[in-house]
């Protein structure tokens, strides 16, 4: 590895052909080159794009890099608005905090593991819908993403007669095709929904998370949002993880036949795939001063690409970082992030991810693709999160 600066032009979005779980090719090059590079925002703007382990770790641990959405520093002669109320993502401490504090306490791992028994009764509805309609299916609309769907509308406590059509609006909301006028529609009307779902929680509260948030000093705008958030992080991560990881052990039979041989390596696989696949990719931050970083000032103002992906690829932090290897020891990957902001719902993504796919490899156990692995359909690499859009498979009937 070279300690020379290296550049790239703009955000790299072509993964190697027959590679669709590798990042992509530029930015894999960039990291074997250092963990550090320059790179042209979309926008025209200068900045930096961070490939390595221990980098991307410290800059997510560092207060002096700002996750606010309004200090963005992407596009030229132009003001980016901050977050709306709620959107505590992209929001710093003590704003942040003030949202953050009443939802940790409803996703710990002991209430989580309390979900256990129902996610259990969803995947078995799933798959047993999946069975009575086979022998083949679409994996995304069959499995992985009713699952996380119906999970999180009873997290919210959106009401079963309701969730039919709530459910087609959020998948059209988070199809991972930017800037398509249905994909605005339907981002329009989620929230729209969610609006009249606050509304009607601080009236009639329920047993949900969404009720106890309405008996507190957050506003109802602020609960749209944090709505909003625990549908976007809680629904398509996992049921990109649940699609995605599926994919990837069927394409990989060696590690596909150890798991269905050896239950007890399930968690561990769980891991693992989040680290090889890392769905969630890239996130950012703004530096608001100047901060020394890889033998590089980042100066103040300036906002840094952090490249999860690549990341949780890193030689100097993984044995053969580019192989899927449910055994792997090495763990500490990044898929959930790091510092304050956390994925509050990794527990959450945890348990639905190994009570699903553990259920799905027992129930189908000659589970397969039902076209080439070069025809399934892929996300653009442009979407926040990657993915398949959809996964045809087959099994003996």
């Amino acid at each position: 590895m070279s300690d020379s600066l290296h550049t790239l032009s703009t955000l790299p979005t072509e993964r190697r052909s027959g590679c669709p779980f590798d990042p992509p090719a530029e930015l894999i090059d960039a990291r074997e080159h250092a963990p550090l590079s320059r790179i042209t925002h979309p926008g025209g703007v200068p900045g930096w794009m961070i490939t390595g382990y221990d980098l991307v770790k410290s800059v997510l641990a560092d207060p002096r890099f700002s996750s606010r959405k309004d200090l963005l520093n992407v596009v030229a002669d132009f003001k980016i608005p901050p977050a709306p109320p709620g959107e505590f993502l992209l929001t710093d401490d003590p704003e942040h905090g003030r949202y953050r504090k009443p939802l940790v306490g409803k996703f710990t791992a002991r209430r989580m593991r309390l979900l256990t028994e129902r996610i259990e009764q969803i995947t078995d509805d799933c798959l047993d819908a999946m069975a009575k309609a086979g022998p083949s299916a679409d994996l995304v609309t069959a499995f992985a993403r009713p699952i996380p769907t119906i999970v999180i509308c009873e997290l919210l406590g959106v009401p079963y007669e309701e969730r039919g059509s709530f459910e087609e609006q959020i998948a059209l909301f988070m199809n991972g095709e930017p800037n398509d006028e249905e994909l605005i529609a339907a981002y329009a009307a989620t929230q729209q929904y969610l609006a009249g779902l606050v509304a009607a929680k601080r009236a009639n509260p329920t047993d949900d998370v969404l009720s106890e948030l309405a008996d507190s000093d957050l506003s109802d705008e602020e609960l749209q949002g944090i709505s909003l958030i625990l549908l976007a992080a809680g629904l398509d991560t996992t049921a990109n993880m649940l699609a995605l990881g599926t994919f990837a052990l069927l394409e990989n039979p060696a590690q596909l036949a150890a798991l269905r041989a050896d239950p007890s390596l399930t968690d561990r696989a769980v891991e693992e795939l989040l680290r090889y696949l890392t769905v969630a990719k890239t996130f950012m931050r703004t530096a608001t001063e100047d901060v020394e970083l890889g033998g590089q000032t980042i100066e103040a103002g300036t906002t840094v690409l952090l490249s999860y992906n690549t990341a949780n690829r890193d030689p100097e932090r993984f044995t053969a970082p580019h192989s899927l290897d449910i055994r792997r020891q090495d763990g500490g990957h990044l898929a959930f992030g790091h510092g304050v902001h956390l994925c509050l719902g990794q527990q959450l993504a945890r348990i639905e991810m190994r009570i699903a796919l553990r259920a799905l490899l027992d129930r189908f156990p000659t589970l397969r693709l039902a076209v080439p692995a070069e025809e399934v359909r892929l996300r653009p690499e442009a979407a926040d999160v990657y993915g398949v859009k959809s996964l045809p498979v087959t099994w003996d009937a």
